[in-house]
């Protein structure tokens, strides 16, 4: 497992707010382990706090806004991509006003403050989603669509398409999160022409200016509009570039857009609070659906997490074998319901069964609609935990374990054939005279599907 990181010392940076026009000073500060990522307003009574989480996420117009008790936090995803993209966990980022300084637009400024302040790692393991299964979230009105699938590292792809001749479609990938500073990270925000006027009429960006946003012209310019769009500017001429780019500014890559647009997806997901082993792929990703996407990936590890669902490389030579198994237990097909012994300790053991369409019992268990009795897998669940009680004696093929008391049992999901359970059984209580008191799980496809506490006791055979 990786480490969790922070930074070494403190770092200040100054600019102005993009929407706000204000001077914003913003310091980023070394954070305690588990700590994550969290905004500190040091412009307020009590310098309330804001962690960076999607559920916090009141407004994605014109970037992701937050909110919790009434204290804002605007256009918080190039600054949470920096983070995300320089490797880092646990972070405080100070801030004097409601937004970070824009400065050119990117993320580019806040990854070299991050590098001037030093990366240090910490004693406590990273928490890292591992993405088993295909995970969509799609926004029917847009058509905007994120998927994440299995992969080896975090790894994200943007296409855009924003029906536009000047912009056309633009894809961006990101292959592994230590190539963001050279590919990602100074790729400055963007905006349209016909986006600009309505933003500079109602007063919207007052913090903006030709050094930190892309302006694609993608209609025609008025004489009357270039006036307007100089004196907003605080330039005496103005022109159109040949790529069709508000002058005054050079591309630092051809797919800018599309990389920028990138650099979103990175922000915006570190909103889900647990580093991502997978595969992003997002199709005309905005604020919207990224955030969106967040809180679904967020409500689902939350959920594993209250399930405490294990996982396992079934994949790896079993400790005990179905040989093993037998030699321990007196239970022979087709009474015996487990066939693999994955982990043993003197507090805990894991078991293993695949449940095929062959079991006998579902020759009479709904014969039309095969389904796993419930009281089976409690009877599986207590032979794993018979494997634990019976290896703390020298000879345990002479022993017999019988049931005491079944307690707390509750059924979750349904468990069918081709499905795969697994068994966690661990003691309540330390064994004593041969009697074992134990919590035992049982888990499928990712999911709790049947728990109890259960007492058994071994007795010699007579």
């Amino acid at each position: 497992m990786a480490k969790q990181k922070t930074i070494a010392q403190e770092v200040t940076l100054e600019g102005v707010g993009l929407h706000t026009g204000e001077n914003v000073t913003m310091k980023f500060v070394p954070a305690p382990e588990n700590h994550g990522f969290v905004f500190k307003r040091v412009d307020l009574d009590g310098q309330p706090l804001i962690e960076a989480d999607a559920n916090y996420v009141v407004n994605t117009q014109r970037g992701t806004n937050l909110e919790k008790k009434g204290v804002k936090i605007q256009t918080s995803e190039h600054v949470l991509a920096a983070l995300v993209g320089m490797d880092l966990d646990n972070v405080l980022i100070e801030l004097n006003s409601s937004e970070p300084p824009i400065m050119d637009g990117s993320s580019k400024f806040f990854v070299e403050a991050l590098e001037k302040a030093g990366i240090v790692e910490q004693e406590e393991d990273r928490d890292e989603y591992v993405v088993k299964d295909v995970i969509t979230y799609k926004d029917e009105v847009s058509g905007s669509e994120i998927t994440v699938i299995p992969a080896d590292q975090y790894q994200v792809t943007t296409m855009v398409d924003f029906g536009t001749k000047i912009l056309g479609t633009q894809n961006a990938t990101l292959e592994q999160m230590s190539d963001f500073k050279e590919e990602i990270a100074s790729a400055r925000t963007f905006s349209f022409l016909h986006e600009l006027e309505m933003l500079l009429e109602n007063g919207l960006i007052k913090g903006g200016d030709l050094n930190n946003a892309i302006v694609y012209v993608d209609k025609e310019i008025s004489d009357e509009t270039m006036v307007k769009l100089e004196k907003a500017f605080k330039k005496k001429k103005l022109s159109v570039k040949p790529n069709g780019i508000l002058d005054n500014l050079t591309l630092h890559h051809p797919n800018e857009a599309a990389r920028h647009k990138l650099l979103d997806v990175v922000g915006d997901l570190a909103l889900i609070g647990t580093r991502i082993k997978g595969k992003v792929i997002a199709n005309k990703p905005g604020h919207y659906v990224n955030t969106q996407f967040a809180k679904k990936i967020s409500k689902i590890i939350k959920a594993e997490k209250r399930n405490n669902i294990p996982q396992y490389d079934l994949s790896l030579p079993p400790l005990m074998d179905i040989h093993k198994i037998m030699s321990m237990l007196p239970h022979r097909p087709p009474f015996l319901l487990i066939d693999r012994i994955l982990e043993l300790s003197d507090e805990h053991v894991v078991g293993m069964k695949n449940v095929t369409m062959n079991e006998p019992f579902f020759v009479g268990h709904f014969p039309g609609a095969p389904v796993m009795p419930g009281v089976l897998q409690v009877e599986a669940m207590a032979q794993t935990g018979g494997i634990l009680v019976l290896s703390t004696v020298p000879d345990p093929e002479n022993y017999l374990t019988f049931f005491m008391k079944i307690d707390k049992v509750k059924f979750k999901q349904k468990v069918l054939p081709g499905d795969t359970l697994i068994f966690h059984c661990s003691l309540i209580t330390p064994i004593r005279r041969g009697i074992c008191h134990m919590q035992a799980y049982a888990y499928a496809n990712n999911k709790l599907v049947c728990e109890a506490e259960m007492m058994a006791q071994i007795a010699k055979k007579k």
